[in-house]
C-alpha cells in the first residue's frame, strides 16, 4: 500500500444555549508524484517525491530529479507554482540557434537554459525573458547562472552592470563584463564556452572554460 500523510481537521459548533459539538476528521493525503506529461498523456510515474517539484509536460533529456528540485526552489516565486513547458530541444528540433529564436518567437514568459556538455556535466542560466536577436542587451536582476558540476551552485546578479542577456544571429551570450562572458553557445549549438564575468561574479559553469554541447533545452513557464 503507497504511504500516506494524515491531517487532524476539528469542527467546532455551539448553537444558542445547546450543547458544543466536537466533529474530529482525519484527512489522508498522497504525496504528489512527480508527474512528466506528454500532449497525448496524462498519465503520472510511479515514483514519489517531493509536493514542491513542479509538473514537466514534455520530457527532459537532461533533467534528473535532483535537478528539478534543486533549480524549483530558486525560482521567482511569480513562477513556482507553474507548469514547465519545453520550448525547444537539440534533440527535438536540431541544433540551430536561428531555430531556437523561432521556437520562442511567441513565448513572453521567462526562461530556463539547460545544458549538458560531452562530460555530462550540466549547467545553465534562467533568464527573466525569452532569448531573441537583439542590438542590445535584455533580462533583469531575475536572470541567474547555475551549475551542476560538481553540486549545485546559482550564480545571482551583482549589480556591477545589466549585461544579462544578448542575442545575436551566431551566438547567444549571457553575462559580460570584466573581458569574458558567463555562458556564450555558438549558431549551431555545439560549441560554447564560460568564464567569470562581473555580471554575476560566477565562476565557470563547467570545469572545460571551452565545451562541446551534448544535449541543450529550453524550458519556459505557465
Amino acid at each position: 500500500m503507497r504511504s500516506t500523510e494524515e491531517s487532524i481537521k476539528i469542527l467546532y459548533f455551539s448553537k444558542g444555549h445547546e450543547e458544543p459539538y466536537v466533529q474530529i476528521i482525519t484527512v489522508r493525503k498522497a504525496k504528489r508524484s512527480l508527474s512528466i506529461y506528454s500532449s497525448q498523456s496524462t498519465c503520472t510515474s510511479d515514483k514519489e517525491v517531493d509536493d514542491t517539484l513542479p509538473i514537466l509536460k514534455q520530457h527532459s533529456h537532461i533533467l534528473l530529479e535532483h535537478h528539478i528540485q534543486s533549480l524549483a526552489s530558486h525560482l521567482p516565486a511569480r513562477i513556482q507554482c507553474c507548469l514547465w513547458h519545453l520550448v525547444y530541444s537539440t534533440v527535438e528540433h536540431g541544433t540551430s540557434l536561428r531555430t531556437l529564436y523561432r521556437c520562442m518567437a511567441h513565448v513572453d514568459r521567462p526562461v530556463l537554459l539547460l545544458i549538458k556538455d560531452m562530460r555530462n556535466q550540466v549547467f545553465g542560466a534562467f533568464s527573466s525573458d525569452p532569448f531573441r536577436v537583439s542590438d542590445r542587451c535584455y533580462g533583469t536582476g531575475e536572470t541567474f547562472l547555475f551549475t551542476f558540476s560538481p553540486e549545485f551552485k546559482m550564480f545571482c546578479w551583482s549589480g556591477e552592470n545589466s549585461y544579462f542577456v544578448r542575442g545575436f544571429l551566431d551566438s547567444l551570450q549571457i553575462g559580460g563584463g570584466g573581458g569574458s562572458f558567463g555562458l556564450w553557445v555558438d549558431a549551431d549549438l555545439y560549441h560554447g564556452a564560460t568564464f567569470p564575468c562581473n555580471t554575476f561574479h560566477n565562476q565557470p559553469l563547467s570545469p572545460q572554460h571551452d565545451f562541446t554541447i551534448q544535449a541543450l533545452e529550453v524550458w519556459t513557464f505557465q
